[in-house]
């Protein structure tokens, strides 16, 4: 702000910073995105700010005159948008909640210079979630999904008013709220430091159902020992550790007494992880928010696939697989990227593979992190987080101290398998061509041709091929069979 004020100053027209941008900063919390408000011409407004300061910006939304600058290497954003309405007092009117009903002209500094017409400053002080009028989240439905997340990110209470609204609408949005705004406002709920408390409040207040029906579903779903708790909560369950494994990777203390072992686990490959978790794939969807979406649909099939033996054991034969086909058909929905969806399904299908792999009581060979990696790809990282928040859910901790040592181990061979050994055992040169093989075995193109190939390169990963005259030998040896 201190340099945008004196070339906010130079216009004719008053520009002030709105919503949640003055919200953090009378909390004290850091903020990366500046909303500014004008009477008219923002987008013009814009592209002047942007010149100034040497910054990329483009038209957001033309018909409403909304526009964006990027401070890329400060991570921040800027809008600058026409009032909603005639006036200032419109604008504030029209917004969500009062804490977000808030304005300081351009050339303020201090608390005394908001304009708060609604009261918020007196709910940040009480920490209350209002609405700005009694029709807030009739008018705009997915303001109740934004309440929720509100309330879990900055721990303030949902006024009777706020949830009165929020689950009178819950029925209804779908039918009113794009999927795309869905989407957003459950990534966002997601990416809080309790992901897991958002998932709850929204069932608490009857939007899980009609924002997630998968998710629902498993409310009643029960679960044999060594499970604890339903299929619902142990979902939540896993969010909540899976959030404190994120921490861990980021380098940030997490006070638990299994956090050492899981540290000295994720230490060796802390930047790997993290550049993983922090890259986007296609659409701008990043790796750690599509690990929590992995997390949040990982048991989703066990409604689906749930059976009861007669002696009362609970199975969910193939719940992987199926939870990934719906947790595919959902995000599809949700307008995610092909790639993004792609991610989310191995996450999902893929989240039993490390604990396969400890059941025979050895380290995972070369051959079995191969096909771990061919499988998964790069969600195979994902993966091995999963399943440790997946066992930490699953018995309350650590549970047994020989199966939650093999876990660790198991997950530690396949991280160093990937970030250490990536080039001999997960992609290992192409000793032969497709024309040499047709010419060593004998055959036409077609599919034997591509069968001996993968054939090839498993027996590299293994390590039982190494040069040229092997790999031969090799194909000359499998054709045919």
């Amino acid at each position: 702000m201190d340099r945008l004020r004196p070339l906010l100053a130079a216009e004719e027209t008053p520009v002030y910073v709105v919503g949640g941008a003055v919200r953090d900063a009378v909390l004290g919390r850091a903020n990366h995105d500046i909303d500014l408000a004008v009477p008219s011409g923002a987008i013009a407004l814009t592209f002047r700010l942007a010149n100034a300061l040497g910054y990329p910006a483009y038209a957001m939304d033309v018909k409403r005159d909304v526009g964006r600058i990027l401070v890329l290497e400060e991570g921040t954003t800027l809008d600058i948008a026409r009032f909603r309405g005639s006036t200032l007092e419109d604008d504030l009117l029209g917004r969500d909640f009062t804490i977000n009903a808030l304005a300081m002209p351009a050339d303020g500094h201090s608390i005394e210079d908001i304009i708060d017409l609604h009261k918020g400053l007196d709910d940040l002080a009480t920490k209350d979630i209002r609405v700005v009028h009694e029709h807030t989240i009739a008018d705009d439905p997915v303001r109740a999904l934004r309440a929720a997340r509100f309330s879990v990110q900055l721990g303030f209470r949902l006024t009777a008013e706020t949830r009165a609204a929020a689950q009178a609408i819950a029925p209804t949005l779908p039918e009113r709220t794009s999927a795309e705004r869905i989407r957003d406002e459950l990534s966002q709920l997601l990416s809080v430091d309790e992901p897991h408390a958002g998932i709850a409040l929204l069932h608490e207040l009857g939007l899980l159902a009609p924002a997630l029906p998968e998710i629902a579903a498993l409310d009643g779903i029960a679960q044999s020992s060594p499970h604890h708790e339903g299929a619902l909560q142990h979902t939540l369950t896993v969010l909540r550790y899976l959030a404190q494994i994120e921490r861990l990777v980021d380098g940030r203390p997490v006070t638990v007494t299994w956090s050492e072992e899981v540290e000295q686990l994720i230490k060796p490959y802390r930047t790997e992880l993290c550049e993983h978790l922090d890259k986007s794939v296609d659409g701008g969807f990043k790796g750690r928010l599509l690990l929590r979406w992995g997390g949040l649909f990982h048991d989703a099939g066990k409604a689906a696939t749930q059976t009861i033996d007669p002696d009362g054991r609970i199975r969910f034969t193939g719940h992987d697989e199926a939870g990934a086909d719906i947790a595919g058909e959902r995000l599809s929905s949700f307008g995610f990227s092909n790639e993004a969806v792609r991610r989310v399904r191995h996450i999902v299908g893929g989240h039993m593979r490390p604990l396969y792999l400890t059941q025979d009581g050895r380290l995972p060979s070369r051959r079995a992190a191969y096909r771990y990696y061919k499988t998964l790809h790069e969600a195979g990282q994902d993966v091995g987080l999963l399943a440790l928040a997946d066992h930490l859910a699953t018995y309350d901790g650590i549970g047994g101290e020989q199966d939650w040592k093999a876990l660790l181990a198991t997950i530690r061979v396949l991280f160093g398998t990937y970030f250490e050994d990536y080039e001999q055992t997960i992609a290992p040169p192409r000793l032969l061509d497709g024309q040499a093989v047709m010419e060593l075995a004998n055959i036409p193109p077609g599919h034997e041709v591509g069968r001996l190939l993968r054939l090839l390169e498993e027996a590299q990963a293994a390590g039982e091929v190494s040069t040229r005259d092997e790999a031969a030998v090799f194909i000359q040896r499998h054709a045919g069979r």
